[in-house]
């Protein structure tokens, strides 16, 4: 399988982009959105690939249990359904993440009182230090990642990509 659309070089890339117009130029394609969704997904997959790699590899947290670490510390106890979706994992994903750093004593579980069914889940003081201990590295690693764009580049990023998920919220609630 080619590497050359997963490639970090920009001329690589571009290239790539040049194959696949040339071998799918017979067929009626948005080959611009094609270009800005595989970029997207290319640049959250570098990002994600990089912090699992150094700041969460070290704390031996997966992304999904940084996530949910991240969560319960600025919003606290959370309801297992409420936190699936912030953490933007599903409710089974939730249960295995939630199993292990239940294990490392980083949160606690506890069924609601009026129905056994329903669990929330809080940090233990040492998910409370995971977490922010964790974090300042992991936002040093985030300034690190568009450190090649200017203040309001990275802000310009930040409001088309709201842009583009509030579309697709839009699309998905129309339905």
């Amino acid at each position: 399988m080619s590497r050359r659309i997963a490639s970090t070089r920009s001329t690589v890339v571009s290239a790539a982009e040049r194959d696949i117009r040339s071998r799918l130029g017979t067929h009626d394609l948005d080959f611009t959105a094609m270009s800005a969704v595989s970029n997207i997904y290319r640049a959250g997959t570098a990002v994600r690939n990089h912090m699992e790699r150094t700041v969460l590899g070290t704390a031996q947290l997966s992304w999904a249990g940084f996530t949910v670490l991240w969560v319960l510390w600025i919003w606290g106890e959370q309801e297992t359904g409420h936190l699936a979706s912030d953490a933007g994992v599903s409710k089974g994903t939730l249960t295995g993440v939630l199993r292990t750093l239940q294990s490392r004593e980083l949160i606690e579980r506890r069924a609601h009182d009026d129905d056994r069914r329903r669990v929330s889940v809080r940090l233990t003081r040492a998910g409370e230090r995971m977490i922010a201990t964790v974090f300042p590295e992991f936002n040093r690693h985030e300034a690190l990642a568009v450190a090649a764009l200017s203040r309001a580049e990275q802000n310009e990023l930040a409001r088309l990509l709201r842009r583009v998920q509030h579309h697709l919220d839009d699309v998905e609630n129309s339905h």
